[in-house]
């Protein structure tokens, strides 16, 4: 059995205008402060943001020159587009009654309910912060570097040493049995009702489809076949791209937890799976038995294409 996604997944529909040239343009970037636009972000990636999408302040609002922490998100048409770190986003809630979203989430809550070229600018924004919050010295000599090319890098403050936005990648995969029945896992920590696919990071000098192997093996004991790639989408959590992949396993092997993530994971037939699909997911007040991953994740788009292979049911 071979699908694939129907869409791409929620993080990676648009893509953001990356302008290399004006990242290196200290003069343009100085002139287009002051009207640009700026998200803020708290430390664990809060952001303001009601039913008409994310609250945005002037370059002017958060500063008269343009600080060294900003990261320049990209552009849109003339205007720049930049990120800054912003504890105040937390705790000074805006007035006023919020109707589709909280004042203040982060992308896990806000995700679904952004366009797409906000949810590009606010997945960029939290992924690049994270990253400077990790990146105060260098990994050559351990002295301070400090940030460079409109937030796209840091220079070691004595050596010269470069540093770039750090990515980590890792591997989720829905593995069925080549017919009508999904394995769907729990980790220790989540609610018993919550399910999902198994994932996990690649490790040096792995290639993809070795991780997707190595892990099943090492999460529920069992050996996969068919590997097939699905798609792809950032997810700064805190700086991580996830791969996705579908694998053919033998439903009649024991499953084995040997690494201690797993909780338990159980086959479930494409109705069954469908089913929890049409009940909601993770968000949902009532939760039954699978509840499964919510919009902003692959892993809800990966689970939709093998449930509904010819397509989504017309709603």
């Amino acid at each position: 059995m071979d699908f694939r996604l129907h869409e791409p997944p929620l993080l990676s529909r648009r893509p953001l205008d990356r302008p290399l040239a004006l990242r290196e343009d200290p003069a343009a970037l100085d002139a287009g402060w002051a009207g640009a636009k700026v998200l803020r972000l708290s430390g664990r990636g809060k952001v303001r943001g009601d039913h008409d999408g994310l609250h945005y302040v002037t370059g002017a609002e958060v500063s008269a020159i343009r600080p060294d922490s900003a990261v320049l998100l990209g552009r849109q048409g003339d205007r720049h587009v930049w990120a800054v770190h912003d504890d105040s986003v937390a705790a000074d809630p805006v007035p006023g009654e919020i109707d589709a979203a909280p004042q203040v989430a982060d992308l896990r809550v806000l995700g679904a309910l952004l366009d797409e070229q906000q949810t590009g600018e606010l997945v960029t924004a939290q992924a690049l912060l994270n990253w400077h919050s990790r990146a105060g010295y260098c990994a050559r000599d351990g002295q301070p570097t400090t940030p460079s090319s409109a937030g796209w890098s840091r220079i070691c403050t004595r050596c010269g040493a470069e540093e770039f936005p750090r990515t980590d990648a890792a591997v989720i995969c829905l593995v069925h049995d080549g017919a009508d029945r999904a394995l769907l896992a729990r980790q220790g920590s989540w609610p018993e009702t919550l399910f999902s696919l198994l994932a996990g990071f690649v490790e040096a000098g792995e290639s993809v489809e070795a991780c997707v192997s190595r892990e099943i093996a090492e999460e529920v004991g069992l050996e996969v076949r068919e590997i097939r790639y699905l798609g792809s989408q950032p997810w700064p959590f805190p700086r991580s791209v996830m791969l996705g992949f579908h694998a053919v396993a033998d439903p009649d092997t024991p499953l084995v937890f040997s690494d201690g993530e797993i909780a338990e994971a159980e086959w479930f037939t494409r109705d069954q799976v469908r089913e929890a699909l049409e009940r909601g997911d993770w968000s949902a007040a009532e939760r039954h038995r699978p509840a499964l991953p919510g919009s902003i994740s692959i892993a809800r788009g990966i689970i939709e294409a093998w449930a509904y292979p010819e397509g989504l049911p017309v709603r």
